[in-house]
Order: C-alpha cells, then structure tokens, then sequence
C-alpha cells in the first residue's frame, strides 16, 4: 500500500523533473569563477546626470542558493559608484518570517540576505525599513549603521523635525552596544530573504523561521496577480464551484480502491488562477489516517502535494529512533509531519519542525532532501562564506553522500510533540530491533505553540461571554478615564 502511496505522491511531480532538467541544459547562471562573463551598458549618472556611466553586471548562483544578478555603477566623471543584488530565479512557494533575538554583540556579525520585496523591522522601537528598488546582502551591524546614517542626513534635511530625528538615532545606536536584548524581524513574501544561522546545520534557539501563504495583494506586488478582467473572471468561476464536490475514483491497490476524492477550488500560488485541489483519506498499516492533498493549475502547469496525518491530536509526544544499517533500511518509508523535529545525531544535524513540511518518503529520500535544504544555505558557498562554515559544509555533504549511498551506518530520530510521524515497522506486527519508539509528555512551552493551552472544548460559550462582558467593562472605564482628563 505504501509503495502505492509514494507512486501517487511522485507522479505529480515528473513532469517538473523534466522542465528543470532542461533548463539545466541551458543554464545561464553559473557558479562564480574567474571565467564567468561580465556583461557592460552604458547608463544615465542620476548624480552627475552624465551619460557615459558604465553599470556592469553578473549572473551567478552565489552567495545565494538560488540565482541572483550583480549589478555595479561607475561613473568616470564624478566617481560616483553604486551596486544591487536582485533575485534572478523563482519565488518561493511561501512567503517567509524570520525572528532573531540579538542577545550579544557577536549576533550583530550575523549575514542578512535582504531581497527587494522583504522588510526589516525591530518591534521594541517601532522601527521598520520597508521594501526599496534593490537586495543586499550586510550584516545586522551594518543594517542599522546604514539607518543610523540615512536617518542623520535626513536630520539635517529636515530641520523642523531634527531633534525628534537625532533622538530615534541615539536609540538606534544604543542598539550597536546591545546592553539589553532586542529582536530583528525580516518579513520576504517571496521567500528569498535570509538570517545566517551560524550553528548551522544545528537548531539555532534564537531563531525562529515560518512559512507562510501569500495574500492576494502580495502576489500582487510581486508580480503574480491577476489583471481586472481576469480577477473578475477568476471570482466568478470560485462561485460556481465554491461548493466542495466529491468523485469516486478507482486506484489500482486492494487497500486505496474506490476511495472518495474531494475537490476543492484553490488559487494558484504562482499564476494566481483557481485551480483545483483533490484529497483522500487512506489508511497507513499500524499508524493512523493520513489525508493525501495534490493541486494542480490547468493555466501555468504547477503542481504540488502534500500529505497530512487524520484524527485527534495525541495526549503524548513521541520519540522515534532507527538505526540505518543496510540497503534496506534506506527503503524504509517514512512519514515526517510537519510539527516533527529531524536529528541526525552522528553529523550534530537537527532540521527543526516547519522547515521542509510533511513529507511521505523513504528513509533515503528523506536525507536526500535534507541534503539539499543544506545546499540553499546562502552562506555556506561561495568566496563571501566563512571558511570554517564553508568547509564544515562539505565534510557534512560527505558523509550525507556516504550515508545515502549505503556506505556508512547512521540513526535518523524524528521527535514529533503531537505523535503524527512513523517510520515502517519491516518485522511488524512484532517489534523491530533497529527502530525504538516511546513516548513523553508535552512540555508547556510546546502546548503553547501548537495552541492547546488555549483551546477549550468545554462550556466555551459561557466562557465566551464572560469575555465578552470582560472587554466591555475594560472599554467603559477606559471611556470614563478619558473623560475625566
């Protein structure tokens, strides 16, 4: 049943496989080498307004894990230079939030890939730089050097509001001596912003990165929205098919025949047209219930799929060892939710929950994509890397490729708080040497973040109102204060 499972899960994604394949053939962003060709136009000096400027610009793949354009100005009359970083491959599926809690100076050295569309902002100010014209790549020292900066020349600008100008810098400033923690947030709908992890490829504490689904108005700053006609003409189509429709479909397998498929209508990430998402429940032998989703987009061709465990959530968390010893072992499938924490303890990696999303693979497989998440890591390649990071990377794509090829042993441990991972039993129903399962009781912190110290099943409307009449209390007083003064 499960090999049925893994077909239908990568038969959506063939298609993809063979368009980036070819693009590979035909590849125009290379890694950064001294034979990489420099491409160079004249252009218009916005200081001198001379004609005669040269801006010079590179296609490569570093420092970013995707493809990036490199763009320099000089100007031989006036000297004046200028440089950008703009993305030069595809968005992100999500968009992305990252939260750094800077406790000590050394977090100030830490590397901030910052691409057009993000926006860098430090609650405990109420200071935000928004999205501009042009990406780079700085630290966080230099971030707010450079807002300390363009906030004193605006100072001299505008005198009227001078004092309230050099006043917000000396905050900035004191933020530079960190005496006291703070936290730095960049927002990147398009999902091509980073925060270097420097205990990479280890959890980092003080991060924390999410995924998120872009609104309509993001998609459409980024370019991936709709016109007029064809917004109305999407809106219309959601109303015929707001209502979700069930088919019975026929699989090949004693175990998934004539299941029920829903549909429903779904926007598509990346065109921005409605397309159309399908789900099934199906049963995996000696777990639970799993909810398979696939969404496919008639405009553009895109697909996706995901897979999402059924049922209530577990009193318990659960704790997941398998000592991979042979060919076998890497067959094994595996499903990895998306509340579940990956650990390789032998490489001191751990892939924190939220970062790949569920995932129905193999054991291989699984490593495989781990290996490939390390390989986006901006800072981790190329000449501007630490060397020390740089050559911890690849003694740890080494031994990832050792592992993935059979080589070596290794223990893979998914910790999963809501119990909804698994890892195949081969000797089940009886128990299987290689593989340890047990489990433990949810910490407070961790019901927090999944929202079950807040969840209440039992006499919520009476609690309801009580709040209710709580706010509107809070409120009258506020309004008689108010009058008072």
């Amino acid at each position: 049943m499960s090999e049925e499972i893994n077909k239908k899960l990568e038969s959506t994604n063939i298609q993809e496989k063979k368009e980036e394949k070819k693009e590979e053939k035909n590849e125009e962003f290379k890694n950064i080498s001294h034979e990489n060709e420099v491409t160079e136009i004249e252009s218009y000096c916005v200081n001198c307004e001379a004609e005669n400027g040269i801006t010079r610009i590179l296609l490569t793949k570093v420092p970013f894990f995707k493809e990036i354009m490199v763009f320099a100005f000089h100007c031989p009359e006036c000297g004046f230079r200028s440089s950008e970083v703009r993305s030069g491959g595809s968005y992100e599926l999500k968009g992305c939030h990252i939260e750094l809690n800077v406790t000590k100076e050394l977090d100030l050295n830490r590397q901030i890939v910052k691409m057009e569309k993000a926006t860098i902002s430090i609650p405990s100010l109420d200071f935000e730089i928004p999205p501009s014209n042009n990406g780079s790549l700085n630290t966080i020292e230099g971030i707010l050097k450079e807002a300390i900066t363009n906030l004193t020349n605006a100072a001299e600008i505008h005198t009227e509001s001078k004092d309230e100008l050099l006043g917000f810098v000396s905050k900035l400033s004191n933020l530079l001596m960190v005496d006291e923690p703070f936290k730095i947030i960049v927002d990147d709908p398009s999902g091509n912003s980073f925060i270097e992890n420097p205990n990479a490829p280890k959890a980092d504490p003080n991060l924390k990165v999410t995924n998120y689904t872009r609104t309509a108005e993001q998609n459409a700053s980024l370019g991936l929205g709709l016109n007029n006609s064809e917004q109305e003409e999407s809106k219309s189509n959601t109303k015929q098919n707001e209502r979700v429709t069930t088919t019975s479909v026929s699989i090949p397998s004693g175990d998934l025949a004539d299941r029920e498929v829903y549909s429903l209508p779904n926007q598509c990430s990346y065109c921005g047209v409605m397309g159309e998402c399908k789900m099934v429940l199906t049963d995996i032998p000696y777990f639970k219930s799993v909810l398979l989703m696939a969404f496919s987009c008639d405009e553009c061709g895109y697909k996706t799929n995901e897979i999402k465990p059924g049922g209530a959530i577990s009193e318990k968390g659960k704790h997941i060892t398998l000592r991979v010893e042979s060919i076998e072992d890497l067959s094994r499938d595996i499903l990895k939710s998306d509340t579940a924490n990956v650990i390789i303890p032998e490489l001191e990696i751990e892939v924190t929950h939220g970062s790949l999303g569920g995932k129905f693979t193999t054991v291989e497989g699984l490593v495989t994509i781990i290996k490939e998440e390390l390989e986006k890591n901006p800072f981790f390649r190329g000449d501007s890397s630490d060397p020390a990071n740089r050559a911890r990377y690849e003694e740890i794509t080494s031994q990832l490729d050792s592992f993935i090829a059979g080589k070596k042993p290794f223990t893979i441990e998914l910790d999963d708080p809501v119990a909804n991972s698994y890892i195949q039993n081969l000797f089940a129903p009886d128990d299987d040497p290689q593989l340890k399962i047990y489990e433990y009781e949810r910490t407070y912190e961790q019901n927090d973040e999944l929202g079950l110290n807040a969840m209440n099943t039992e006499n919520y409307l009476d609690n309801q109102e009580e709040n209710n009449k709580e706010a509107e209390n809070e409120k009258s007083e506020e309004k008689e204060s108010t009058e008072s003064k």
